[in-house]
Order: structure tokens, then sequence, then C-alpha cells
């Protein structure tokens, strides 16, 4: 059993990180918005003690990456969640389009993150080429494995949030458009959304996605032969 405890040790501080802006972006907008709720509760934050799920953030995402390793395979990239940012309707400005605003605020931060990370990977990828004598290469590689991982880890991320079915952040969304009979059918989906999530829509959506926001991101950061 070989299970390389740097890369694991990399990819989960990546994924908190990701998941503490995460949440703090939705409690951002719920401010902005005008329900400080979330704020008061200390969730506007990126420590990661306001944010962990037990469940979501420690158990299930360590061992997506521990069992391949031990299995014999490469530790993918994995995703978790943390505990949801709650807000009052009651509070908000509008009360029909802010919940809106407040979901997809996640989802927007880890894009943000992947675009930043890629504009980073392309500073890299520039320096690297441009070392000739190689005195940087260990340090920039260093660097491009966290970017690399950020990058990733926050596509997946996206993309899982978006997905329009209870209790994911893309829900939020479709909701806004349906009428209340509908609306009140949509959420009786419950828990059971994340379930039939992850077990059937998520694999083919990520792995029909994720490769084309790869390439779109080698591309970027010069990673295909490009200047």
């Amino acid at each position: 059993m070989d299970i390389d405890v740097g890369q694991i040790v990399l990819q989960y501080f990546v994924l908190l990180f990701s998941l503490c802006f995460h949440e703090a972006a939705h409690a951002w907008m719920s401010n902005r918005c005008g329900d400080p709720s979330a704020r008061l509760l200390g969730r506007l934050t990126l420590d990661p003690r306001k944010h962990i799920d037990l469940l979501g953030t420690v158990v299930m995402p360590l061992a997506m990456m521990i069992l391949p390793q031990i299995q014999g395979g490469a530790s993918g990239y994995m995703f978790g969640w943390a505990k949801p940012v709650p807000f009052n309707p009651r509070n908000l400005n509008n009360a029909r389009r802010d919940p809106v605003l407040i979901a997809i605020a996640g989802p927007v931060s880890n894009l943000l993150i992947a675009i930043i990370a890629t504009l980073s990977l392309r500073i890299v990828v520039i320096l690297a080429r441009m070392d000739e004598s190689g005195a940087y290469l260990e340090g920039l590689s260093i660097a491009s494995q966290v970017i690399e991982a950020l990058i990733y880890i926050n596509l997946l991320l996206m993309l899982f949030n978006i997905i329009p079915i209870p209790p994911l952040d893309g829900h939020y969304a479709l909701k806004y458009f349906l009428p209340p009979a509908a609306e009140e059918q949509f959420e009786r989906i419950g828990p059971m959304g994340l379930i039939i999530t992850m077990l059937f829509i998520a694999p083919i959506w990520v792995g029909l996605t994720l490769p084309i926001l790869v390439s779109i991101v080698r591309f970027a950061a010069g990673l295909s032969g490009g200047n």
C-alpha cells in the first residue's frame, strides 16, 4: 500500500479553502441582500471551524482520496460540501429574487477562483519557460501543483453545485421560474435529491463538461503548446 500523503494533504486543504470561500460567498451575498443572519452566526469568514460538516467536509473527501490509493490507483480529484449558510427570507430586499443571488454566489465564487488560478498558472508556465538554468523549476512545480488543484477542485464544485436539484445551489435558479404549485412539488425532493444527484446525475454531468473546461484551462494557461 503506497499512499501519497503529500498529495492528499495538498488536495484536502485546497478543497477546504474552496468550500469555505464558497460558503463565505453565500453569507456575503445574503448580507448584501439585507439578511445579516449568516454574518451574525459567524459564517462570513474563511475560518473552517465555522463551515465544516463532518460527513461532507471530512469523511467523504478523505475517503475519495485515500481509498483509490489503497486499492492501487491514483487519487482523483474529489468534492464535498460544508454546512449550508442559512438565510431568513423575511429580511431580504426581494424575497423572490434574492435567494437566487445568494445561491449562485457560491458557484460563481468557485468559478472566480478557477479563473484567477488559471491566470496564475499562465504566469508560472511563462516563468518556467524563461528559466533556462532550472534554478526555480522545483518551486514552480510545487506552485503549479497547488494552482492546478485549485482549478480542478473549484471547477468540480461549481459544476456540482449548479445542478438544479434540491438541495444544491442550482435548484434556486430553476425554482425562480416555476409556478407556485410546481415549486412546492419540486421542494419535496428534499434530501433525496442529493443522493440521486451523486449517484446518477453528477457523474454524467461532470464527466461530460469537466474535460471541456479543463481543455479550455490548459489552452488559456499555455499548456497546450501555446505561447
